[in-house]
């Protein structure tokens, strides 16, 4: 069997595994991204489309190179349509956003990676993770091509996406690495790639629309005006929905997709739940999809992929200096995520757990009565204030709401003090037991004041 000795293998070349290698090469180690598609349809997966702050990118990949995938950047707010009610909210979205083409951003993160002085094994499927003796990972066993390989590796980085199989492989025992992981705190999705006959009315806009589940919604993302991401997802925790003909149904009875023509189409899991309590164990650091780095309200999760791969980059670097890939000197890598995202990510998986718990009506009834541009900080901010006269002109509108109002207001204390507790995150895995029990017993609140089956 032959046998490629690298410093660090990345699983997978998506954003997270393109920045982490990235990063790697750039400061003169050898790395390589195994990946399981071919060279013409790696970087092609179902995504919403949609890009936050694209301007405040890692630099491991210069920003330059993501340009020719920018095609919508005309978008500056979202749209969010309430048929229960009868009603449309135009939501303020805060920093730069954009609609890419997904498979060409694809395309240009790999060909930075390249730049960077990166290797890449296409064809090659991941079937096992190696470990020595101590429990350290050392390295992967795969196919490519046909042919059995293994990766030897002081760090392995896990970006193989959603439930991940090499999680399943590895023996985390006597770590911290969270294990915690079901399919219910995932989210079922798919899209379709739209060509409309004629331009849309809401080309500057993100379009949500509520489905008849609180648990899912439908998307139309414009990467043109002409060319739509049109989507749907839910969560796992619901009954399965008919994903493709809920989404014909709705484009059937929009009138701007008459006549339209579908070019492509894809379905994928994504995390929709908090970030891993950890994402590391003695040579091994997982990243993006991989830890759950992805906003569980809006599912967006390229940001944060990217600074998750630079941060387990720069960690890996670091530990293979320091000759010592131990958990422990690893472990900075899951302080500067949740420092930087983690905690808010996991204060906005609050009202994730509150939606499985409210009635859809009230919920939606709710939503329309609040100010746009609170309900804009609670999607991407995990926490909000109003002032009273706000709050005055929301109790009025709301009227008939209360209860749910009282509620979600309740829920946004605790996701608020959640948050606070992630500010404390351990500086290293000997702290983790106390400050797990301390988060748990918070999140118990949060299951006794919304009613809502516990989600870990």
């Amino acid at each position: 069997m032959d046998i490629d000795e690298y410093d660090v293998v990345v699983a997978g070349a998506g954003t997270a595994g393109c920045y982490a290698a990235a990063t790697i090469a750039n400061e003169g180690l050898d790395v390589v991204i195994v990946e399981r598609k071919d060279a013409e349809e790696a970087g092609h997966i179902a995504c919403g489309d949609a890009l936050k702050g694209a301007d405040a990118f890692p630099e491991a990949i210069p920003k330059d190179r993501l340009e020719p995938a920018f095609t919508n950047t005309g978008v500056d707010h979202g749209r969010f349509e309430i048929p229960q009610e009868d009603t449309v909210l135009e939501i303020p979205v805060p920093g730069e956003l954009a609609v890419i083409d997904r498979w060409e951003y694809g395309r240009q993160i790999i060909a930075g990676a390249e730049d960077a002085g990166v290797d890449f094994h296409y064809d090659t499927v991941i079937n096992d993770v190696l470990q020595d003796e101590t429990g350290r990972v050392t390295g992967l066993h795969a196919v490519r091509k046909g042919e059995p390989r293994t990766y030897a590796a002081d760090v392995v980085i896990d970006g193989a996406g959603s439930l991940s199989l090499l999680q399943d492989k590895a023996d985390f025992e006597g770590t911290t690495f969270d294990t915690n992981v079901r399919y219910s705190q995932f989210c079922s999705a798919y899209r379709e790639i739209v060509d409309v006959p004629e331009p849309v009315e809401w080309d500057d806009a993100l379009v949500f629309k509520a489905t008849d589940r609180a648990a899912g919604y439908l998307w139309y993302f414009p990467r043109t005006a002409t060319e739509i991401n049109a989507g749907l997802g839910f969560q796992m925790t619901e009954e399965p929905m008919q994903l493709v003909e809920s989404l014909k149904q709705d484009l059937r009875d929009r009138p701007e997709f008459e006549g339209a023509e579908v070019r492509d189409k894809l379905g994928a899991a994504l995390p929709t739940r908090r970030p891993y309590d950890s994402a590391v164990a003695p040579g091994y650091m997982a990243v993006g999809d991989a830890a759950g780095h992805v906003n569980p309200t809006t599912g967006g999760g390229i940001a944060g992929a990217a600074y998750a791969g630079k941060y387990a980059g720069e960690q890996a670097v670091k530990a293979i200096s320091d000759g010592d890939v131990s958990e422990e000197n690893l472990w900075r890598y899951n302080a500067r995520v949740m420092d930087h995202f983690g905690g808010r990510y996991a204060g906005l998986d609050v009202y994730n757990v509150l939606s499985t718990a409210v009635d859809v009506d009230d919920l939606m009834g709710l939503l329309a009565s609040l100010p746009g541009e609170k309900l804009a900080e609670a999607l991407y901010e995990g926490s909000t204030s109003m002032s009273f006269g706000l709050k005055l002109k929301a109790a009025v509108k709301s009227f008939g709401y209360w209860g749910t109002i009282r509620n979600f207001y309740q829920t946004k204390s605790l996701a608020d003090e959640l948050i606070g507790h992630y500010d404390e995150y351990p500086t290293s895995p000997a702290a983790m037991a106390n400050w797990t029990r301390e988060r748990d017993d918070i999140m118990d609140r949060v299951y006794e004041t919304t009613g809502a089956d516990a989600k870990y």
